[in-house]
């Protein structure tokens, strides 16, 4: 029979034990660059069923939003880790002066895409169209747009995140995103086709994980660990995305099963996360060649200056390279 010391003294050790636990979760912000959405899935998969807890980290999403400069919150030490909307807009800040490096991609696919209502049947038959896009596209794929299907300046004018302009002009075509834009389109119940970028030449990756330079030197087990947790997330939130589901609309009260469940959808039946390199490399990889056909994109559109950020100074492919988190 045990004594009341040895009870005591397991009792004493058990305590110790659970508090060394608790300790050992090191705390770790992401901030995304958007309100709570199927977007961001993924990483409150990860927060909901535990996943970042098991290897070891604390993580708390903070939303982004239209006023938020993600960036600039990051360098002020707000946050640890940023959603880059894309690997563009990443090197576009390195170059810009800020160290900042991008460990890994969600999103194999970019999600932007013109809408157009159904009697457009391709880009060629936007010409002449009126375009609402976001002046921020301007530095981005509208340049592509440009160079590849001939669109003009001209016929541009803001996108203001309202559907109603496009909804109430057939001689209209809106900027979006494939998992967004298109729904709200579709409950309007206008008909309209969507034309993806990713599948017709547009090579950019998007919902990175991108985080200051000294903060990748001084935490690498914890960028480790986050890398990893976000990718088993992500496939988990494929899978059932009720969990995340439930983060999603606490922080987003505004967010409805119906569009959760379209997005989710979307995301599937396009392979936006599963599809181009992460059916042989796994989810999150990066391919150097497409990165560098990037590169050269913004070093053709006067973007970057080439003295000031080489093909791959913006990324660090270490926490992907044996990541294998395979679809």
């Amino acid at each position: 029979m045990k004594t009341l010391f040895t009870r005591t003294f397991l009792a004493a050790s058990l305590t110790l034990a659970f508090s060394a636990g608790a300790q050992a979760q090191e705390k770790l912000t992401y901030m995304t660059n958007w309100y709570a959405q199927a977007e961001h899935g993924g990483f409150y998969q990860a927060v909901a069923t535990g996943i970042y807890k098991k290897y070891g980290l604390d993580v708390t999403i903070k939303m982004g939003g239209p006023q938020v400069n993600i960036m600039q919150l990051m360098a002020a030490g707000q946050t640890d880790c940023i959603m880059g909307s894309s690997d563009l807009q990443i090197m576009v800040a390195r170059s810009g002066g800020l160290p900042v490096v991008t460990l890994a991609a969600v999103f194999q696919k970019d999600p932007q895409v013109l809408i157009a209502h159904e009697e457009v049947k391709s880009f060629e038959d936007m010409k002449g169209k009126t375009i609402l896009i976001a002046p921020s596209a301007r530095q981005g794929y509208w340049l592509w747009l440009k160079s590849k299907y001939g669109f003009q300046d001209g016929q541009t004018r803001p996108y203001t995140f309202n559907i109603q302009p496009f909804v109430a002009d057939k001689n209209t075509v809106q900027q979006g995103y494939l998992t967004s834009e298109p729904f709200a389109v579709q409950k309007a119940g206008v008909k309209a086709n969507t034309f993806l970028f990713a599948d017709h030449g547009w090579p950019t990756y998007a919902t990175t994980i991108s985080c200051m330079e000294d903060t990748v030197k001084k935490r690498g087990k914890a960028m480790e660990a986050f890398v990893k947790g976000t990718m088993e997330g992500w496939k988990s939130y494929l899978a059932d995305p009720a969990p995340a589901n439930v983060l999603i609309k606490k922080d987003n009260p505004n967010m409805s099963d119906e569009q959760l469940a379209y997005s989710v959808a979307k995301l599937k039946e396009m392979g936006i996360v599963t599809g181009g390199g992460a059916s042989k490399n796994g989810i999150g990889s990066m391919d150097i060649d497409r990165v560098r056909k990037n590169h050269a994109f913004l070093l053709e559109n006067k973007l970057v200056d080439a003295g000031k950020l080489g093909p791959t100074q913006a990324y660090n492919f270490d926490y992907i390279k044996d990541l294998k988190v395979m679809p």
